[in-house]
């Protein structure tokens, strides 16, 4: 990559950063990659499953067909970088570097228009909605792999310490499936000094959390992989009034259906038991899972084969994680692999989803660079 495109991905880059916009609400953005593709010369679609954009670039008669896939959504997290380009929408920011893998993105696809040496299509996926938002759906639903047809198709994530620019690629599980916990606690309100005629929904939800957090100490094979988080809690209105209503709401990860059935009939019983108890009711609502995010194998070697042909630092023997990605749902569907790419050191509070965090504008040219590698060498495998 030329000097002169990294300068030009870091500024597109950096204003998407000062511009983030929440998940179902990336008009500007979607906006932006439009008008960074008509300045390549690249035709595209809008309107994908919401504010998708997907990119085609066809060159010769042979190959078949990849497809590259990037996110565009930011999260609602206030930031505290103090950077000269920070956010400039109050309480949202690109906490997770999809920022970085859209730029990385109109990268690969300037590297492709001006290299001659493939022969096939490259669709290119700007994904909107990713952060639990259903975006990957949508653009399925959509009638993603009907109206630009693809056989495989790859993809990223930024990894704060990893060495900057290194390639990981794991055999198998990558990521979690993960799917939504909401915790409904139904007792009865009253004044706060006449607790004997109420049911306290808050006491309720003390004990409930409680128990919850033995479910993966008791329940799940020490062997296995899984997580059950309770990350908000909501209830009560004035200090001098027993709550009649708490709200509850968490996620469940893991990488196994069999980890996950066990989990989610050990909330359900727990959950009954300790209404049971109080005389309250409590609703559980767990949604849908994710599925994990799975590379296939010859996929996962056409990722290795990208690294090295872009001279990139490969890894291939670090652990899956237990964060969720929506890259799942097209794996349901097409054969492909996700990998992660180094965003150098992690510095506290600049993990992912951190309010520190910001993705290293120094990796551009690797992500790039792997984007159109991996494309490339994919469409070299379907020649005869």
């Amino acid at each position: 990559m030329t000097p002169d495109l990294h300068d030009r991905l870091t500024g597109w880059r950096r204003h998407l950063h000062a511009h983030p916009e929440p998940s179902l609400h990336e008009q500007a953005t979607s906006a932006f990659v439009q008008q960074r593709l008509a300045e390549l010369g690249i035709p595209f679609t809008a309107g994908i499953g919401g504010y998708g954009v997907v990119a085609t670039l066809t060159r010769g008669r042979g190959g078949g067909a990849v497809g590259l896939r990037a996110d565009m959504d930011a999260l609602r997290i206030t930031e505290t970088t103090g950077l000269d380009y920070a956010s400039t929408n109050p309480g949202v920011m690109h906490a997770c570097g999809h920022d970085g893998h859209t730029v990385s993105l109109l990268g690969a696809a300037a590297l492709l228009a001006d290299d001659t040496d493939w022969s096939g299509t490259i669709q290119l996926v700007f994904q909107p909605a990713e952060e639990g938002h259903g975006g990957a759906r949508a653009m399925i639903a959509d009638g993603l792999f009907e109206r630009f047809p693809m056989s495989r198709i790859f993809g990223f994530h930024n990894w704060p310490g990893i060495e900057a620019g290194t390639v990981v690629v794991h055999d198998g599980i990558v990521m979690a499936a993960g799917g939504r916990v909401t915790l409904t606690i139904d007792g009865h309100a009253g004044h706060a000094g006449m607790p004997h005629l109420t049911r306290d929904s808050v006491v309720v939800a003390g004990h409930l959390i409680v128990a919850l957090q033995s479910i993966v100490a008791r329940n799940v094979d020490p062997l296995d992989t899984a997580v059950l988080t309770l990350g908000t809690i909501e209830g009560g209105a004035v200090a001098n009034q027993v709550a009649g209503r708490v709200v509850i709401r968490g996620t469940l990860r893991c990488h196994r259906p069999e980890v996950r059935e066990t989990i989610v009939a050990a909330i359900e019983r727990i959950s009954a038991g300790v209404a049971s108890t109080f005389g309250v009711t409590i609703g559980v609502e767990i949604t849908p899972p994710l599925f994990p995010v799975k590379n296939t194998p010859a996929e996962a070697g056409l990722a290795r084969l990208a690294a090295q042909s872009a001279r990139l630092p490969l890894l291939n023997d670090v652990a899956p994680s237990m964060a969720g990605e929506d890259f799942s749902f097209y794996l349901q569907q097409k054969p492909g692999a996700f990998v992660w790419i180094g965003n150098g050191e992690l510095r506290d509070g600049a993990e992912l989803h951190g309010p520190k965090y910001d993705f290293n504008d120094a990796i551009l040219p690797a992500a790039a660079s792997w984007m159109a590698e991996v494309a490339k060498t994919a469409l070299k495998s379907n020649e005869p």
